[in-house]
């Protein structure tokens, strides 16, 4: 299965936990890892980059986005990506590749579990307009895998490996 982890972190450089996520898998033969955050480093994805990015899609059997979750949401570059990538796609008239494919969210959080426990929402209700999106396309949706903390020792990084067979 070939994997294609999306990833952006506005603060890639102060990483720990989402670092040494990356880095256990940065030798994983079925895994591209594409960092929006390195490529995209002005926060903006032109239009001469949409089909680059639907060619790497077209690649994948499996998309994951991984992300630190901010204000509940996902870094801007991300954002950014569904916004051109997805609509692009959408008005395309060879969308219907996504179909059958599957998708699956890696997140970390700052803050402990039990905080977010304490809100209205659960951390699959927080991120279902994702979810919703791929599922529009066609994907499976798998199941959010979130780290909380910010402790990169107490990372289970068999539970992450688990992902990416």
């Amino acid at each position: 299965m070939k994997i294609l982890l999306i990833f952006a972190h506005s603060h890639w450089k102060d990483s720990k936990v989402n670092s040494k996520l990356l880095q256990s898998i940065k030798d994983f033969d079925n895994v591209t890892i594409h960092n929006l955050s390195d490529i995209y480093n002005e926060n903006k994805i032109s239009k001469d980059n949409i089909k680059d990015e639907i060619e790497l899609l077209k690649k994948s059997d499996k998309i994951i986005f991984q992300f630190p979750l901010y204000w509940f949401s996902t870094p801007s570059i991300l954002k950014e990506w569904q916004d051109t990538v997805l609509s692009a796609l959408l008005h395309s008239d060879d969308n219907k590749f996504l179909e059958g494919k599957s998708f699956q969210i890696i997140t970390t959080t700052g803050g402990d579990k039990s905080h977010y426990d304490s809100l209205e929402f659960d951390i699959n209700s927080l991120l279902s307009p994702i979810t919703s999106s791929f599922k529009h396309f066609g994907l499976n949706i798998e199941d959010t895998l979130c780290f909380y903390g910010n402790k990169e020792d107490s990372i289970d990084l068999n539970e992450y490996h688990k992902c990416f067979k």
